[in-house]
């Protein structure tokens, strides 16, 4: 026993957790605190395929329609769906901006359109002839002048809203409640509930801004196999008339084909102002309706008082020849 070895009582201090800490290490024991996972948001990528193809159309109806009456917007798009707490939400807008409440019947509860500050200057700069830049607004609110012209920007905005979700919802109709700049106005739940945001860019002349929808997470339950499945777009009744309206709208040339004549270039070469060139059609013979560069219609010419007219009396279809893959033609009479 005498050469067993003994610990110290230094040692034996350090063992059991005794001793005098350093200041360093009570320091960083200070600076701990519990950590909150309410604080963070949670981002559900993929958790809503229903509300994210109803916003996919969305921007491709409102992009067509906002550019109509403010051509200087280049670009909408969907930026990304997410769950956060209504009150740290809140917090990340800017001041002043604009803050619109509406209804969405027959769900319960009430959602919120928040146009950014930037995007509602930048509007106006644009429409008033300026340049697409962002400004320092901190620190003053709208005049009635801005707010009348946002006015526009959001109530197209709520418009193709309906127009998406009726798609899917026949019966459901948006109604905007009001407009406030003052966020204490514009609650739309409690500040610890757990709300869903779609986060939207518009970019005018280069400059993007984003504009933000925000539901309570308890509207959608009545309707929640739409929003939180993944339905087929078959029955988009709505983007089909929008495109339908759209191809309609579409510009095409139209020419009138008399005939076609082969000259040799020694008589090309010989020809002047006033030389009469002799073409084999008569006034009963067929000639050609061209659409862009397809002939379309076999016609008669005529006159209807002083303008000269055609008369469409066969319709050409082309049809794939599907065994060798070239194209034919045939003419089908129409009555």
């Amino acid at each position: 026993m005498a050469d067993q070895e003994f610990l110290s009582q230094e040692e034996i201090d350090a063992l059991l957790g005794g001793g005098d800490s350093s200041d360093e290490e009570l320091e960083e024991e200070s600076n701990i605190r519990p950590f909150d996972f309410s604080e963070l948001e949670s981002i559900k990528k993929g958790g809503l395929p229903g509300l994210d193809l109803i916003y996919e159309r969305w921007v491709k109806m409102f992009r067509e329609e906002i550019r109509r009456i403010m051509p200087k917007i280049n670009m909408v798009s969907k930026e990304s769906i997410y769950i956060s707490r209504f009150n740290n939400f809140m917090f990340k807008i800017p001041l002043p901006s604009s803050y619109t409440t509406f209804t969405m019947k027959p769900l319960k509860e009430t959602a919120l359109l928040v146009v950014d500050s930037r995007l509602v200057f930048t509007l106006i700069s644009v429409v008033f002839g300026g340049p697409a830049k962002p400004f320092k607004v901190e620190g003053r609110e709208f005049t009635k002048l801005e707010t009348y012209i946002i006015k526009d920007f959001i109530d197209l905005a709520l418009k193709m809203l309906q127009g998406t979700f009726n798609n899917v919802l026949p019966d459901l109709k948006v109604e905007k409640k009001s407009t406030e700049l003052n966020p204490a106005l514009a609650r739309i739940t409690s500040g610890n509930e757990k709300v869903i945001i779609v986060e939207c860019r518009v970019d005018i002349d280069g400059f993007e801004a984003p504009i933000y929808f925000c539901y309570p997470q308890g509207m959608f339950l009545p309707i929640k196999d739409i929003i939180y499945t993944e339905f087929s777009g078959e029955s988009d009744k709505v983007w089909k008339e929008k495109l339908n309206e759209l191809l309609l709208d579409t510009e095409v040339m139209v020419h009138l084909e008399l005939t076609r004549e082969e000259f040799s270039l020694k008589e090309i070469v010989g020809w002047e102002v006033g030389s009469e060139i002799m073409l084999s059609v008569g006034k009963d013979d067929p000639v050609k309706l061209i659409v862009q560069d397809r002939e379309k219609f076999v016609c008669r010419l005529g006159k209807v008082k002083n303008k000269y007219a055609a008369l469409l009396e066969e319709a050409v279809i082309r049809e794939d020849d599907e065994e060798g893959g070239s194209k034919g033609e045939s003419l089908e009479k129409n009555g």
